[in-house]
């Protein structure tokens, strides 16, 4: 029986397996080794007070098909839930301010909601109103970054106060450094046909549906409750680091286990669903261009701090609302605040709890993660005094970090992608999935594992002595 080895078991990874294991055209050995001690890569759920939560990835996207698909397919159907509200904040100059409505990812689409909003100078305001009537963009002949086009229509306060905050809290980056191409494809797509005004092509795709549906999803209990299901389908190695790959005459050989006692084992196919400088580490020798252009992937790290509070405790309780944004122009050091138990239904109301958490950590700040996990208590806390008048004592906490978690989309991007897919594709039976690729949410994570095991599967059928079972 052949041997398709995938390595690493995130989102990604298991949901390539899956896929396999539903596909392959002839029986086939499926083994997923996983580094750590644990499967779900960023999806990780902890207790905190004693109620789940999630302190990696929180929420998927729902208007896409991928993620409900697969918590429906692994029986999570009954369990998915939408959000309660997502009416979020903007800190802006001191003050709390409702997010407009309809913007793209912080594009304005609607002048009226970013007056409303106040988040925007009158200056901002007069540029919004005025670029429709002012010389359109030209249909795009290449990628730029989602900031540099936002700053020449709109000016540089709409980077800094909206569009920044919100792909900030998507891919902890910033916007004058982020591909259009890769983190706002549809209005790229758009733009690189038709050209334009930007205000007009943010409308067009903002447009309210006629049977409006819930943006974001969960799991009760948990979203890592759905690769937590995917990993019970499959076989998972965990604690299995591999170290090596090479190519053999008929396949691969896979070197683990620690570096004073390595084994080795071997493969006809091998998937690799890792990040992209464990990728690029694994492909030296075997597809050096790819490694190299892997090797180029910036990454952000993170930290999410969760607390829990009596609701007794908190007076008026949190500001209204799913979550409050922050951006880098502020005097915060916290980038974003999910006011869980008002975001999400089942988390901890039945306890009296209020649950919230906050991320720090962006593209280039580094340095700010470098504090005890009690020092980082301590600063959320008087952040949230600060924005939101909170200075009750939490019954628990809990720090989760992730180290480099977050690749960063720079311009072109999508291109090396290509080239990355190219160089990989000129060795038959290797395949490349995850975040560092199509999207870093959990729908994009999946298609991409999707594509891969296909490839792989693809690989399988084609090989006349699988077909005929010489093996």
């Amino acid at each position: 029986m052949p041997r398709v080895v995938v390595v690493g078991a995130g989102i990604a990874g298991l949901a390539a397996a899956r896929r396999l294991r539903s596909t392959c055209p002839v029986d086939v050995e499926i083994l997923v080794l996983e580094a750590s001690s644990r499967v779900g890569g960023k999806l990780r759920r902890e207790q905190v007070a004693g109620c789940w939560v999630d302190v990696g990835a929180e929420a998927m996207l729902a208007r896409r098909p991928e993620g409900l698909a697969a918590a429906r397919e692994v029986g999570l159907a009954e369990d998915l839930i939408y959000p309660l509200t997502t009416a979020a904040l903007v800190r802006s100059r001191g003050a709390n301010h409702r997010l407009p409505g309809r913007t793209l990812i912080g594009v304005p689409a609607d002048l009226a909601a970013a007056a409303e909003s106040g988040i925007l100078s009158q200056a901002s305001l007069e540029l919004l109103r005025d670029e429709p009537s002012r010389s359109p963009i030209r249909p795009l002949a290449q990628d730029i970054s989602v900031g540099e086009l936002v700053e020449q229509r709109f000016g540089a306060e709409v980077v800094d106060r909206l569009v920044d905050p919100l792909l900030g809290g998507v891919y902890a980056g910033r916007a004058r450094e982020l591909s259009l191409d890769a983190t706002i494809p549809v209005l790229a797509a758009r733009l690189r046909e038709l050209g334009g005004s930007l205000l007009e092509a943010a409308a067009t795709l903002t447009r309210p549906a006629a049977t409006p549906s819930p943006v974001f999803a969960s799991v009760r209990g948990g979203l890592s409750r759905l690769v937590e299901e995917l990993a019970a389908d499959v076989e998972v190695r965990t604690s299995t680091t591999v170290r090596e790959l090479h190519r053999r005459a008929t396949g691969f050989r896979l070197v683990y286990g620690s570096a004073d006692s390595p084994a080795a084992m071997d493969a006809d196919a091998v998937l690799l669903a890792t990040p992209a400088a464990k990728t690029a580490a694994l492909l030296r020798e075997i597809a050096p261009a790819a490694a190299a252009e892997l090797a180029a992937i910036d990454t952000a790290s993170m930290a999410i701090i969760t607390m829990a509070f009596r609701a007794s405790d908190l007076g008026d309780g949190l500001p209204d609302g799913s979550g409050l944004l922050i951006p880098a122009v502020e005097p915060l050091e916290v980038k974003a605040m999910t006011f869980t138990s008002q975001k999400w239904p089942g988390i901890g109301q039945d306890e009296g709890l209020v649950l919230m958490r906050a991320s720090l950590g962006r593209a280039g700040e580094a340095m700010a993660l470098q504090r005890e996990d009690a020092e980082l208590v301590s600063l959320v806390r008087a952040e949230l005094a600060t924005v939101a008048g909170v200075a009750a004592e939490p019954v628990d906490s809990h720090v989760q970090r992730w180290g480099g978690a977050l690749p960063q989309y720079r311009v072109g991007h999508l291109d090396r992608v290509r080239r990355i897919r190219a160089a990989v594709g000129d060795t038959s039976g290797l395949a490349v999935c995850g975040a560092s690729y199509d999207g870093v949410g959990i729908p994009a994570c999946i298609a991409s594992a999707h594509t891969a095991a296909d490839l792989i599967a693809g690989g399988l059928a084609g090989s006349a002595q699988w077909k005929y079972g010489d093996r």
